[in-house]
């Protein structure tokens, strides 16, 4: 009987010291590497909205989830560096802000879990083989930037009803540049306008744009210029916009509230939501190669009334009543 009582102690004492152990042992929290190209200061309302979509998935950043936000600040050389060293700190999952980020993620890794917050064309861009399943490390949201060029001509025609001359900003060092352009010139050439293609690769080439632009009698601009020249220049792009007297439509409504004439575009907030939730179902299990690359689904069409009075331009009503947002 003492022997008994004395094993039936014994076990408890282990129970009890294997519990305390187990108890003790440190929870992983899982790692997100967030990376961007642009400086971190011109994003905040993208990285709020991706840090609102985890908490309202419940995550408590720096208890249940760490976030390394890092960024190159506008240097795409640095960018494969970064990569590097996040790998080398055990991130669980990649966050990247554009094509020219998960390039250099991609490059630096083929098993980490890739989110892409935005992409143009992944299929094009060689990260995913189909946008219904991934293939690879590599899921996210696309952009459909060239799908959408259709609907930024016709905005601007209705807009500027005697469109004759279009000059296309854009840069040849971003990946989608190219395919945008064809797209924009054949849209243009259907309805008889002519086009120029003016490559702006760093902030000291946009006001020999836009004078250039001036010059053979534009009187539209369609603005693609992407990263950290856009994001860094936008005062001086819209300055340059009304000294020229030009109607310009730009991709993003942040340009708009600098001071541009117009957007639209897809609701980049709304896509850096949604890669919370992407990460979410990875963190949870999920493989990047069988998760769908997501569609956007909100939209923003936005004007300034105020620039079109500074370049004389009037609004007509059918275009007004059907945006999202008019700043006056």
């Amino acid at each position: 009987m003492f022997k008994l009582i004395l094993r039936l102690f014994v076990m408890t004492l282990l129970l009890s010291s294997l519990s305390t152990a187990y108890a003790q042992q440190p929870v992983k929290v899982p790692r997100v590497g967030y990376l961007t190209i642009a400086p971190l200061a011109t994003l905040t309302r993208q990285t709020d909205a991706f840090r609102k979509g985890l908490r309202d998935l419940g995550y408590v950043e720096n208890k249940t989830i760490k976030i390394d936000l890092r960024s190159s600040e506008g240097d795409r050389d640095r960018l494969a560096k970064i990569a590097g060293e996040l790998v080398q700190q055990n991130i669980d999952v990649f966050v990247t802000a554009g094509p020219g980020v998960t390039r250099a993620v991609k490059q630096a890794t083929s098993t980490i879990p890739i989110v892409m917050a935005q992409d143009p064309d992944p299929v094009g861009n060689g990260f995913v083989t189909s946008l219904a399943r991934p293939g690879r490390n590599i899921t996210g949201l696309s952009t459909l930037s060239t799908d959408l060029v259709g609907k930024r001509f016709e905005i601007l025609k209705e807009s500027v009803p005697k469109l004759t001359h279009l000059a296309i900003m854009g840069s040849s060092s971003t990946l989608p540049n190219s395919r945008m352009v064809k797209e924009v010139e054949n849209i243009a050439a259907a309805f008889g306008v002519k086009t120029q293609y003016l490559d702006i690769l760093a902030a000291k080439d946009i006001a020999p744009a836009f004078s250039a632009a001036a010059k053979v009698g534009a009187n539209g601009v369609f603005w693609i210029v992407s990263g950290p020249v856009n994001l860094a220049n936008r005062k001086h792009i819209v300055d340059l916009q009304i000294k020229n007297r030009l109607p310009v439509m730009y991709d993003s409504p942040e340009n708009v509230e600098a001071g541009g004439l117009m957007s639209y575009g897809v609701d980049s907030t709304d896509l850096y939501r949604r890669a919370a939730v992407c990460v979410d179902k990875i963190l949870k299990g999920a493989k990047a190669a069988e998760l769908p690359v997501e569609q956007p689904i909100k939209f923003d069409f936005v004007v300034y009334l105020k620039t079109a009075k500074q370049i004389d331009l009037t609004i007509p009503p059918n275009v007004l009543v059907r945006a999202n947002k008019v700043i006056r």
